[in-house]
């Protein structure tokens, strides 16, 4: 059997050549992801440098490492000051359901599974991202082949091998919409355990500091672009409200007009997978422009490509989740914005802000019930290290035994 050190040596050897754009299993992945999810080249290739660049031999081992006291803690015994020795085993068999929007969401909990020494089995998306890193995991260590399984199945109808996978698993880790995650869990053994990771969104947070710093305002804008727009706002980690704090040297109506120039530099990096907006942004755009005309609030459309960003909108109505669609609230504080949060009970997984050392927006932050605080641009870009949707990376998949 493989030591859990020659797993993660495999999954970050196989991981360095997926950073290489010019790898032909990538090249074959990002042109199938692209006709799936319809995202332009720029962004999926954005995604994949972020997804296999997280994942590297240190970044395992620390991870591991943190949750469990050290790596060698998946081998056999290890001594614990003042505890008893313990000695972390997998939990038999793990299945992974993929989500239809994030792209390669499954890739993290695959590789501490296979970590964990479990045996693993995935449902894949049509673009086959999951498969294809499989293959590249075996040929860095054949031993693993046998211990993986990759196939795609549909969340709320899984064939005879899914039902009988889920059966047998001894924790099952799914994301996606509320019904295909209660169709999994139905079919899930009652002793297993299950990580439903449900759709999600986040919030930004500009303080009145960095209002009153031209360049850090500009910066605030950039990062809230880049988190607002990428994957044309599907998945937990977009963007879709921001609160901005009055009382800085630039007010709210005139960084909104700042995040508008940002947004139109950012859709050019970032350019968007369609042309218009569909019928529920188009109604929510022109509902706005309305109220702006009574002066209540003001609009901001895109024109460099389709994306919207709304100045005050109601606040009896809750942020839209729409693609590329950013609601800006004005507020005098943290509290304010969290009243906004819990007032439509936002099911939040990060809050985006570069903060300026402020305790209450790390209070924000907290009360909010996210379960990650960023800086401003780097939502899309989540450390392997950190606990995603508030759940560790490799404790779902083992269980202790201690002496």
């Amino acid at each position: 059997m493989l030591s859990a050190g020659q797993i993660v040596s495999a999954a970050g050897d196989a991981s360095e050549r997926w950073r290489n754009a010019d790898f032909p299993p990538r090249v074959r992945a990002t042109q199938a992801i692209v006709r799936r999810t319809g995202y332009t080249e720029p962004v999926v290739d954005y995604a994949l440098d972020a997804l296999f660049g997280s994942i590297d031999r240190a970044t395992l081992v620390a991870t591991i490492a943190g949750e469990l006291g050290s790596l060698e803690a998946l081998d056999g015994f290890i001594t614990r000051p003042g505890r008893p020795d313990v000695f972390f085993r997998s939990v038999g068999t793990v299945a992974i359901v993929s989500s239809d929007t994030t792209i390669g969401v499954a890739i993290p909990a695959f590789v501490f599974a296979l970590c964990a020494k479990a045996r693993v089995g995935v449902k894949d998306r049509d673009d086959g991202l999951v498969a294809a890193f499989a293959a590249s995991l075996a040929d860095e260590r054949p031993e693993l082949r046998s211990a993986m399984s990759v196939a795609a199945w549909s969340g709320e109808d899984p064939d005879a091998g899914a039902i009988a996978l889920l059966a047998r698993a001894g924790a099952v880790v799914a994301y996606g919409r509320s019904a295909s995650l209660a169709a999994i869990r139905a079919g899930t053994a009652p002793a297993a355990r299950f990580f439903g990771f449900e759709h999600r969104t986040s919030v930004g947070y500009v303080t009145r500091e960095n209002l009153d710093d031209p360049s850090a305002a500009a910066a605030c804008a950039r990062g809230i672009a880049t988190d607002a727009l990428l994957y044309d706002g599907d998945g937990c980690l977009s963007l879709h409200a921001a609160f901005v704090e009055r009382g800085g040297a630039l007010g709210p109506a005139a960084f909104a007009a700042l995040a508008a120039k940002a947004f139109d530099a950012a859709a050019i990096e970032f350019p968007a997978g369609y042309s218009e907006f569909d019928p529920a942004t188009a109604a929510y755009a022109s509902a706005a422009r309305f109220r702006a005309a009574q002066g209540e609030g003001a609009v901001f459309g895109g024109t460099t490509g389709p994306h919207l960003i709304v100045l005050d909108p109601p606040r009896d109505q809750a942020p839209p989740l729409l693609r590329r669609t950013l609601a800006l609230y004005a507020v005098d504080g943290p509290e304010e914005a969290l009243t906004i949060v819990r007032r439509h009970q936002l099911p939040l997984e990060a809050v985006a802000s570069d903060w300026a050392g402020r305790d209450d927006v790390e209070a924000l932050a907290i009360a909010s019930g996210a379960s990650r605080l960023a800086p401003l641009g780097t939502l899309q870009r989540p450390p392997l290290g950190g606990e995603h949707g508030g759940v560790g990376r490799i404790l779902p998949f083992v269980r202790p035994i201690y002496r």
